[in-house]
């Protein structure tokens, strides 16, 4: 039986291979870049829903005195 190698890639250029490593790069600094903001925007609102909790909390506990 012989193998069918057909599936193998080509080896890169030196060029497709920096084209390529440039273009993850980038990939990754906008990955990078997106997970910071969501981070962001995540804790702001976490921020923004715990005061309003501690305000509403604080007018129970004024209303129960």
């Amino acid at each position: 039986m012989t193998e069918d190698l057909s599936y193998r890639r080509k080896p890169l250029t030196p060029e497709q291979r920096q084209a390529r490593d440039a273009a993850r790069r980038i990939e990754a600094e906008k990955a990078m870049r997106d997970h910071e903001e969501a981070q962001k925007a995540f804790y702001a609102n976490r921020e923004r829903l715990r005061t309003e909790r501690l305000a509403r909390e604080a007018t129970t506990a004024k209303a129960d005195q």
